[in-house]
């Protein structure tokens, strides 16, 4: 089975099962780990590439061929597809080997009669691909951006009416930028520590930039692996993104602390506060997903941290043995996962007005109970990785109104960029204008003097 035969069954199988893209991914990748980095890399590209362009591309398709995409067979649509992906947004292969190895697979696949409208309505679209008519950025703004970025028409609304239209565009412009591996660095490392270990990653052929909000924080790109890096086993770093490490700042953990990290896959925040508490404390971490647990227990491990306790907990039971343990309780609770498009690029299609409204029951229930986690005078780091007031500001809001805590400012924990915003308790990082996923926290302080109102 060649690499592209690989991609057409991910694809074929993404639009049977209405799955997830990354999910299927990982699991194709391990079932070929034989396969050459370069061959897994193209697997990876062309895929995301697939899904995450699928607007523009059906549009694109659509003015070359006589069948519309909705009306092909599923095989030829996503044969089609994936071609279209490498033609219009791919320079590594040329168009003509594209168009060949599409009309070979059909062979391959038992689509012979077909080969002949596989490689006219691609190499029509090589021919055309500079001269295509998207839809009038002025007579048809919404369509328009929606072709242009990729975007669902109902998405698109939400933005524009949440962010405005110039803000709108930055956001969506960011999600089909490639996202570099954002790594955090422990803090303990000198400088020259650090230095070495670029240097060896350098070596390596990859690329790395310091992040310009935090200094223990880098972009790396062009690395086979990340476990493949230096300092991966020694436990020097961790995979998180800045918006993940800045909520842990803005919780401002001290040593000796007891930490609940109640929603706590992956595991980045969890192992954060733990280094941030120096070996001294406890990190009691819960997560619902018992293949998750396993993977953060290996990281655990590997980061040497053994003041983590990682269990099994669904953050919608409360437990009565935690009540009012805590000096600091994050809930990065489940969200509609706006603020990650760039990373998870069919969020996008599975996402609607109406979950995005269930979503907020589910929050609602767990800072119920992560409130009565809190001791008086504690924090509660609530996050999402979303872009929408609903899940965030107002959230805040009808939390603080029912509960005795109160949105704290936390300019003093942040870099310079975010310290005004940090004044009052709630940031909601946003991408293309900050070098972060789409992120919201608030840290809440617990009052002594109230007590719930229901």
């Amino acid at each position: 089975m060649n690499i592209r035969e690989i991609i057409l069954d991910i694809l074929l199988e993404l639009e049977k099962t209405d799955g997830y893209v990354n999910l299927l991914l990982a699991d194709v990748l391990e079932k070929y780990d034989y396969l050459a980095p370069k061959e897994k890399a193209f697997i990876k590209r062309v895929t995301q590439g697939t899904v995450e362009r699928r607007i523009q591309i059906d549009f694109c398709l659509n003015t070359v061929s006589k069948v519309p995409v909705p009306r092909m067979k599923p095989l030829i649509r996503q044969l089609l597809r994936m071609s279209a992906c490498q033609i219009l947004f791919m320079d590594s292969v040329p168009d003509a080997a594209v168009c060949n190895e599409a009309v070979k697979l059909a062979q391959k696949r038992k689509f012979v009669s077909l080969k002949g409208y596989v490689n006219g309505v691609l190499r029509s679209l090589s021919r055309q691909k500079d001269q295509i008519i998207y839809p009038d950025t002025e007579k048809e703004e919404e369509e328009s951006l929606s072709v242009r970025y990729s975007m669902p028409p109902q998405l698109v609304r939400h933005f524009v009416n949440e962010y405005g239209k110039e803000t709108a565009e930055k956001i969506m412009s960011a999600f089909l930028e490639r996202c570099p591996v954002t790594l955090r660095l422990e803090e303990r490392l000198s400088e020259a520590e650090k230095s070495s270990l670029y240097r060896a990653w350098e070596e390596k052929g990859a690329v790395v930039r310091q992040h310009p909000l935090l200094p223990y924080a880098v972009c790396i790109e062009r690395a086979e692996g990340v476990s493949s890096l230096s300092g991966y086993e020694e436990g020097l770093f961790a995979v998180q993104d800045v918006s993940s490490m800045l909520a842990v700042e803005a919780a401002d953990i001290q040593k000796g602390q007891t930490v609940i990290d109640l929603c706590a896959a992956p595991g980045g925040k969890s192992l954060h506060a733990a280094s941030k508490l120096s070996e001294t404390g406890r990190v009691l971490s819960f997560d619902i997903s018992e293949k998750k647990l396993c993977r953060m227990e290996e990281n655990r491990k590997r980061m040497r941290k053994e003041n983590v306790r990682i269990q099994a907990g669904d953050a919608c039971i409360f437990r009565e043995e935690l009540a009012g343990t805590a000096d600091v309780v994050l809930a990065d609770v489940p969200c509609s996962g706006l603020g990650v498009i760039g990373k998870k690029q069919d969020i996008k299609y599975h996402v609607t007005m109406e979950s995005m409204e269930q979503i907020t029951l589910l929050q609602k229930e767990i800072l119920q109970n992560a409130a009565s986690y809190v001791k008086t005078g504690g924090i509660l780091l609530y996050s999402t990785c979303t872009l929408n007031p609903q899940e965030n500001e107002m959230m805040v809001r009808w939390f603080c109104e029912r509960f005795p805590f109160t949105p704290e400012d936390m300019s003093a924990c942040l870099p310079e960029p975010l310290k005004k915003a940090g004044k009052t308790g709630m940031i909601q990082l946003i991408p293309g204008i900050h070098e972060t996923d789409g992120f919201f926290f608030a840290r809440l302080r617990r009052k002594a003097e109230a007590e719930p109102t229901g």
